[in-house]
């Protein structure tokens, strides 16, 4: 087996009332209006609570409109050294 790192680079133009939280882990995720808290990993990932299980949606709406806020994205591969 070898190792890969993927690095996902996101620019997105968010609504004005989107802040920045952290778990008590110390992890930044976004705070969105209505008490839901988003965090962008290779999927985007809802709570009620950012201590809570983290879950996809199946809200084709809320995707599809979270994507069109993507303004940019890059992708970069690179295989680590074993």
């Amino acid at each position: 087996m070898k190792q890969l790192r993927v690095t996902l680079e996101i620019a997105m133009t968010v609504p004005d009332d989107w802040e920045l939280a952290h778990t008590s882990e110390g992890s930044a995720v976004l705070q969105l209006p209505g008490g839901t808290y988003l965090d962008m990993t290779m999927e985007p990932l809802f709570a009620s609570d950012p201590e809570d299980t983290w879950a996809s949606t199946d809200d084709e709406a809320a995707l599809n409109e979270l994507l069109d806020m993507v303004d940019s994205e890059a992708v970069r591969y690179e295989f680590l050294p074993g």
